[in-house]
């Protein structure tokens, strides 16, 4: 296994990667399906950064109308995913020209374990080439947070679509694992794929809930996942 990815631990989805796992000195790209899974994407970036091998801080990035628009982290949501909110560092941006200025310096610096970026639409291709190539000497892997429907040409590595799905219940009706549909949209050298996803926080492992074969599993309803507190 390659020492410089995060593998999923599931093989029916790390062999869509081409190495196996999430490249750890790369851009990722995190989109929700739509508005209202936003919480979603934001709990499958936490869930990743969980799981990150290295120690050390982890930076959130984002502008102060992102952090608006998408809501800012907050402790009991990051320790209900099993990560500790005191290796989190938050860092609000007067826009989003500083949020990219601050996610670069923060990727070449190699301090965090990992840099998680709010950004809106006002990137473009040769922004995401110099945060990749920011990522890619110190092999900070930075997850980019984006709005649903956001389209254009990027340097990201990878691209996921979250959506929600019902959270796995015990017989008491007690949430026992967060579930995101998980579409794996654009990968350089991968493949496109998607699956239901759940989240062990305790265990910090993803199992696989089912493989998604009905194209109109995307359509059905879903509770959302809260993993953060509206601005």
């Amino acid at each position: 296994m390659d020492g410089h990815v995060l593998p999923f631990g599931l093989p029916e989805l790390d062999r869509y990667l081409p190495r196996g796992g999430l490249a750890l000195e790369a851009v990722h790209e995190i989109l929700p399906e739509t508005a209202g899974d936003i919480s979603s994407a934001f709990g499958f970036i936490v869930s990743l950064l969980a799981c990150m091998p290295q120690s050390g801080p982890v930076l959130f990035i984002g502008s102060r109308r992102a952090l608006a628009d998408y809501g800012r982290p907050h402790g009991h949501g990051l320790n209900a995913l099993g990560l500790d909110p005191a290796r989190v560092i938050l860092v609000e941006a007067g826009d989003e020209r500083q949020t990219l200025w601050a996610i670069e310096e923060a990727l070449r610096s190699g301090v965090p374990a990992a840099v998680a970026g709010a950004i809106g639409r006002g990137i473009d291709l040769k922004a995401s080439q110099r945060l990749q190539l920011a990522a890619r000497s110190p092999g900070v892997p930075l997850l980019l947070l984006r709005p649903a429907g956001a389209e254009g040409s990027s340097a990201a590595v990878t691209r996921w679509c979250i959506g929600s799905a019902e959270a796995a219940r015990d017989r008491f009706g007690l949430v026992t694992g967060w579930r995101w549909h998980v579409r794996l949209v654009r990968c350089r050298n991968g493949r496109p794929g998607e699956w239901l996803v759940e989240w062990d926080h305790v265990a910090h492992r993803f199992r696989l809930a089912a493989a998604v074969a009905d194209p109109a599993f995307s359509e059905s309803p879903g509770a959302s996942i809260l993993a953060l507190r509206a601005g």
